[in-house]
């Protein structure tokens, strides 16, 4: 029989060679292993799925957040803004009157609709629904006719006569009919109908019926009846939004006008067919609405959106469409500004994601190298064997890349799959290639560690005492070279900072700063680590017991290897102290402006004064705890200068208090209170007002009438009262009655109730509060989008920190097992083992924890002259705090690294807890390998 096995086998052999097709031995070689580990296994599938998942996640998740920032910024900005205004005038040209007549019959204004929407195409996509065309008024015309229109300041109102597309389609009658088209209508024509909206209606005493006398150019007036009056169906979109006109009239100031007279300006719609009409009280213009499809932007096309645009406004599209039109057409958007704004916030928001995807990634790539390097160590004696027995490298390497990549690259696509799942929406190939990169790694990591720890064929390996071993002349070349990058890193983020660089993921150098700082560290503390043991190593071995120097001589003989969890720990120390940092400083940097914003946790003002008893009922408000009442004269000029200066009349004392507890300007209140002998009254001022006027007295007029005389004599930079870098602070005692009145509560308690407060004030007062302050500088989704990317980056750097730390203790709990094992057979107690284990666990727990503490803050320090972190806390460009810099969070500093300590600790405790209860038997077993 046995000579029958051979026979078939050379058989097989033999076919297999003539064939030329693959033998079934590395399908049995990968099934085998499988089988013979599923554990391992399940456990490399579970990591590299959630690695996947997390790889794929981040440009999903930034893809998701950019296209809802670009979409707010859209909709903040409103359509006047960000919708594109083709339009064209006759007004410059001398052509007949027919000619003028034909340009704007219906058929001729909508004929040229259809090529300019598709102009942009797919670069710029529009909304055709809301992208409205027709013909108006290049300027509002005065109409005095019917006398009941509202006229306040005795001036008349002034209408736009606008004929646009489908207002039928965009509206809902509320009262009357739609106007209808008089035949023919042209430049003679008499008479013509009109519908407004129910506002105009409302604010201008505007009725079904009413007839309103447009005034001709050089003829009789134009007769518009109106015959209905309609509700604009979505009149935030763009068909009624991009002239705000045609659904709201507004209030204008007659210019230069002393007394700031004003008269309302509104809009008559008129029926597309009627637009020749217009030609009555001058010269229209045609127009058409090109309204972006805010739906179908992505923030990852920016550069493409703005060239389109660019190309719209003054190039080569803006010439195919005066081709179309006319050669007088002209575009206007302030959406090119819309783009820029968002572009420069993505810029700097992005840049700082960056760094904690680059300090994420990088532990998470080594998690995966050490878990290779892990099961590597575990099989050093099958590999050991099978390269004895003629095993090639590259046959080697195979068939582990084999076993590998059937749990990797299913786990991967998984990971892939949810990702996909929980965040639709984003640029898939690049979430791909990310959970590819992963499967990649997953795969590489056991077979490359293979292939260098069995290049040479040997039996017995050599022991790798970290405090005996010495790095080889590569090794330190690596080093130099690795030190050199991560120097020229810090020194570019800390003179050209985050936010500057071409893309919106920032510069990857500068982004890796973070992580290449706990890197030389990591280094550099490898290097050192001998040192104490070989110091500490004559010394032990005098002690009495067995616990302290076997300890020290088992930390000693700690694998050469240990570098890379090292690395690990570092890194993710170092990336969890700085986003902690960031999310720290961002908080603070937002409660800041919110406190100078406000100026207390509440302000109430009214306007020109607050109603009396009003005081007493805010104090009883739920959540107040102190009011302080100011006089604010915003408008209070200095005698003999021209420029008005701020003035706030307040109580001493109390507002003294409200300083010190809103930090902003704090003084004694002893310096502000009015002198008994009537003299010039103590002021606090700021720094441009004191420089302006000294410490002379000087007279200052309140507004009102009445007059003070005040003199300098404490400077501050800011004062809760005012906003704003000019003011002056005076005692209420010393104002005269008239202008001592209070225009607002500044009021102070633990988070004011706002419904109550509103309550309280009665539609008085408007009521500011800072939580809303603070809630509104978050409620960007580019903003909140990105803290949430950063904080999940940050907390998913800690979890692999804590997985590298259970891979490293995992590493050598065989050999820990067998030792202890071993020492109760000599008489070792428990406590004494779990001492052991314990003190063993500790160098280089004690070396991460320490060193990661050092690193965290020596690269924060170093970092944070390049980090500006005012435009992911507030929304304006400038923050009413000044500039929000980076700054050490102890909290994110210590407790990680506690959390390693105590990880360390517990994880020695417990092994030496669960191999007492297992027994010394097994572990003692001859020839079993450990």
């Amino acid at each position: 029989m046995t000579r029958t096995r051979r026979a078939t086998g050379k058989a097989a052999d033999v076919g297999a060679r003539r064939t030329g097709r693959p033998r079934a031995a590395v399908a049995g070689w990968v099934r085998t292993r499988l089988r013979s580990a599923p554990g391992a296994a399940v456990a490399l599938a579970v990591l590299v799925a959630v690695t996947a998942c997390l790889a794929a996640a981040l440009p999903l998740a930034v893809d998701r957040y950019g296209d809802a920032g670009l979409r707010r910024a859209m909709e903040s900005a409103g359509p006047s803004r960000t919708t594109v205004q083709l339009f064209t005038s006759d007004a410059d040209t001398l052509v007949p009157q027919e000619t003028r007549e034909a340009d704007l019959r219906w058929d001729a204004v909508r004929g040229p609709r259809a090529e300019l929407l598709s102009l942009p195409g797919r670069s710029l996509p529009l909304d055709r629904d809301q992208s409205a065309y027709g013909v108006r008024t290049t300027d509002p015309l005065p109409v005095r006719e019917p006398a009941e229109l509202a006229q306040p300041s005795a001036l008349p109102p002034q209408f736009h006569l606008v004929a646009q597309n489908d207002l039928a389609g965009h509206s809902r009658l509320r009262e009357g009919r739609l106007p209808k088209a008089p035949d023919g209508a042209g430049a003679a024509t008499r008479a013509v109908e009109a519908a407004v909206t129910a506002e105009t209606a409302r604010e201008l005493n505007i009725a079904v019926g009413s007839v309103l006398r447009v005034p001709g150019l050089q003829r009789g007036p134009l007769m518009v009846r109106v015959t209905g009056i309609v509700d604009p169906r979505a009149p935030d979109e763009a068909y009624w939004s991009t002239s705000p006109v045609l659904r709201s009239p507004h209030l204008m100031t007659v210019p230069d006008d002393p007394a700031r007279s004003v008269y309302w300006v509104g809009a008559l719609l008129l029926p597309p067919d009627a637009a020749p009409a217009i030609l009555a009280t001058g010269l229209p213009e045609r127009y058409w609405h090109l309204a972006p499809d805010a739906s179908g932007l992505h923030g990852h096309d920016l550069p493409r959106l703005t060239s389109a645009l660019a190309s719209l406004e003054a190039g080569p599209l803006l010439q195919q469409a005066r081709t179309a039109v006319s050669p007088s057409l002209e575009a206007d958007t302030a959406l090119d500004e819309v783009f820029g704004e968002y572009g420069a916030l993505r810029t700097a928001i992005g840049s700082l994601v960056a760094v904690a995807a680059f300090g994420t990634g990088t532990v998470a790539a080594v998690v995966l190298l050490m878990a290779g390097g892990l099961a590597a160590d575990r099989r050093r004696a099958e590999l050991t064997l099978l390269r004895a027995r003629g095993a090639s490298l590259a046959g080697l390497a195979a068939r582990l890349l084999a076993e590998t990549a059937v749990v990797a690259v299913p786990a991967a696509a998984l990971g892939l799959t949810a990702a996909l799942l929980l965040l639709p929406g984003g640029r898939t190939p690049y979430a791909v290639a990310a959970a590819g990169a992963v499967a990649l790694l997953a795969c590489a990591a056991l077979p490359l560690r293979a292939v260098a720890a069995h290049r040479a064929v040997r039996v017995h390996a050599a022991r790798e005492d970290i405090a005996a071993a010495r790095p080889s002349r590569r090794r330190t070349v690596a080093e130099l070279t690795l030190v050199t990058v991560a120097v020229g890193a810090v020194v570019a983020l800390r003179t050209r900072g985050t936010a500057e660089g071409g893309g919106t993921s920032g510069d990857a150098l500068v982004s890796l700063a973070p992580v290449l700082v706990g890197m030389i560290a990591a280094l550099l503390l490898v290097r050192l680590y001998p040192l104490p043991l070989r110091g500490l190593a004559r010394p032990a071995g005098r002690l009495r017991g067995v616990v302290g120097p076997l300890s020290l001589a088992r930390a000693a003989r700690t694998s050469g290897s240990a570098v890379l969890p090292l690395l690990a720990l570092l890194t993710a120390l170092t990336t969890a102290a700085f986003g902690g940092s960031v999310l720290t400083g961002v908080a603070d940097a937002r409660d800041r402006a919110a406190v100078l914003a406000v100026g207390a946790d509440a302000r109430l003002e009214g306007a020109p004064d607050l109603p009396s008893g009003l005081t007493e009922r805010i104090r009883r408000a739920p959540g107040v705890r102190d009011v302080t009442a100011v006089a604010v004269a915003l408008y209070a000029q200095p005698r003999d200068s021209r420029l008005a200066v701020p003035v706030a009349a307040v109580d001493p004392t109390g507002y003294a208090a409200l300083s010190r507890h809103t930090d902003i300007g704090a003084f004694d209140a002893d310096l502000l209170k009015a002198p008994a002998d009537a003299g010039a009254l103590p002021a606090l001022a700021s720094p441009e007002v004191a420089d302006r006027y000294g410490t002379r007295p000087f007279r200052m007029g309140l507004g009102d009438g009445g007059f003070i005389s005040v003199r300098i004599v404490e400077v501050r930079e800011r004062t809760p009262a005012v906003t704003g870098q000019d003011f002056l602070v005076v005692d209420r005692s010393g104002v005269p009655e008239g202008s001592a009145r209070p225009t607002a509560l500044l009021v102070t308690g633990d988070r004011p109730d706002g419904s109550a407060l509103r309550e309280a004030a009665g539609g008085t007062a408007r009521v500011h509060l800072r939580a809303e302050e603070h809630a509104r500088y978050s409620d960007s989704p580019l903003r909140s989008g990105a803290e949430r990317v950063y904080a999940a980056a940050v907390a998913a750097g800690a979890g692999y920190a804590v997985l590298a730390l259970l891979l490293t203790l995992l590493r050598a709990a065989p050999e820990r097992a067998a030792l202890l094992a071993r020492l109760r057979t000599m008489g070792l107690t428990r406590a004494q083992g779990r001492r052991l284990l314990v003190l063993e666990s500790l160098p280089q727990a004690l070396l991460a924890a320490a060193g990661g503490t050092v690193t965290a803050w020596a690269a924060i320090r170093l970092l944070s002259p390049g980090v500006d972190l005012t435009t992911i806390a507030v929304s304006a460009s400038s923050s009413p705090a000044g500039r929000a810099v980076l700054r050490t969070d102890p909290v994110s500093l210590l407790v990680p690294a506690l959390a390693v300590l105590a990880l360390a600790v517990g994880i020695a405790a417990a092994q030496a807890w669960w191999s007492g209860r297992r027994g010394s038997v097994r572990e003692l077993r001859a020839g079993d390998a450990r």
